[in-house]
């Protein structure tokens, strides 16, 4: 039985922000979409969005305004090529995200998401504290993190 699950609150866009992430990775999916009963002012609207994201299952819920995201609290991705890193960040900061720094980015509802290659954690690792260092200071130097750039500050070049 899974103990902890995301609980997402948005606005009224709950079932919306779920097809978009159920649509970037493999094997997501929405699992159950419970609505307003008959005779509510939002009868037939989503209520709470049941989804799954690599095998986790996640809930998000139409519970008004009044409940902003901040940094505080944030989805780590992480990507094993560039392409993935391009490709969610392009979706997240889209149609009225934004980028912040160093791999985050907010979508369009204000989540907060950290698009990170793995070899950014591989080279921040190396027994070189030189090439830890180097990594370390060019990325914080970048907003969507580019791993040619990130090897080759390891390197020193």
């Amino acid at each position: 039985m899974q103990r902890i699950v995301p609980f997402l609150w948005f606005d009224d866009q709950a079932e919306e922000a779920a097809e978009l992430y159920v649509s970037l990775f493999p094997d997501a999916h929405i699992d159950h979409v419970q609505r307003w009963p008959d005779g509510t002012p939002d009868a037939g609207r989503a209520l709470v969005v049941e989804f799954t994201l690599f095998g986790q299952p996640w809930r998000a819920m139409n519970g008004g305004p009044g409940h902003p995201y901040t940094d505080a609290a944030s989805f780590q991705v992480d990507c094993d090529t560039q392409e993935e890193v391009d490709r969610l960040w392009s979706a997240f900061t889209g149609d009225g995200g934004r980028e912040i720094a160093c791999g985050w980015c907010a979508d369009r509802w204000g989540i907060v998401w950290q698009v990170t290659p793995v070899r950014l954690s591989e080279l921040l690792a190396d027994p070189d504290s030189g090439r830890a260092s180097r990594t370390m200071i060019a990325m914080q130097g970048m907003i969507k993190l580019d791993i040619a750039a990130l090897e080759a500050a390891a390197d020193g070049r």
